[in-house]
């Protein structure tokens, strides 16, 4: 963070400048010790020598400045507690490139590395500031998450809906099992899409069953009629030979 200062009739102008937009985001125009100290430092240089400002006031103004130092250590430190008890966690680091593009990572925390006042996670051998954690993942979300992954992946391996065939039963009844015993929460890392994909397939799965099994059916009573006409005319055969 840069400071400009300016005087006018004896009276000091300051400015905070944030070079960083994330740290607008995160802290907005919120001023740490440094900026202070600079800020005490610029009025002591530019006061007016016929009005200086008396001891009283640098002393409260000192005062100030020892209770934000103070403030910024214990907020550092409930930093570096909250990420030391994040270690053996699984998280979720969402992260803004320079373009604007957000991209997410999913994983274990390994170790905490503090570093130029800044508390740093190490997920699978890359630092990432504590301030991109976006959720601390439980057993629950894990497994929910690990659930529709691995039912989109079947999902993937089917043909279009209009080629399903009754070949690619196997894989539909297992998808449909899995769905079907699915939560709500669970159900909520499927999107309304992906979801609405599903229930096509089960559904055209079942009228294939169903299909198959009408025309099984049918030829079933047909071998049952044609069985049954062979035994009429092996009868009748055997009768007029006796005759």
């Amino acid at each position: 963070m840069g400071l400009t200062a300016s005087v006018t009739d004896g009276v000091l102008n300051a400015q905070a400048t944030v070079s960083s937009s994330k740290a607008t985001e995160k802290g907005g125009n919120t001023m740490g010790k440094d900026d202070f100290l600079q800020l005490l430092v610029a009025q002591m240089k530019f006061q007016d020598p016929l009005e200086p400002t008396s001891n009283t006031e640098y002393i409260a103004q000192y005062a100030t400045f020892s209770e934000v130092e103070q403030m910024q250590n214990m907020s550092n430190n409930m930093d570096l507690s909250r990420a030391s008890s994040l270690v053996g966690q699984t998280v979720e680091i969402t992260t803004t490139s320079e373009s604007g593009q957000e991209s997410t990572v999913m994983g274990k925390v390994e170790f905490v590395k503090y570093e130029a006042g800044k508390a740093l996670l190490s997920i699978d051998g890359s630092l990432y500031s504590l301030e991109d954690v976006t959720h601390v993942c439980d057993r629950d979300y894990l497994d929910a998450s690990d659930i529709a992954k691995a039912l989109l992946s079947e999902l993937e391996k089917l043909p279009t809906i209009e080629n399903l065939s009754e070949n690619d039963r196997s894989r539909m009844e297992g998808i449909a099992q899995v769905y079907t015993s699915m939560n709500d929460y669970q159900l909520g890392f499927l999107s309304a899409e992906n979801r609405s994909v599903i229930e096509k397939y089960i559904a055209k799965m079942s009228e294939i069953v169903k299909n198959a099994a009408a025309n099984a059916d049918t030829d079933n009573n047909s071998a049952e009629e044609t069985g049954a006409e062979e035994v009429t005319e092996v009868a009748a055969t055997e009768g007029a030979a006796q005759v």
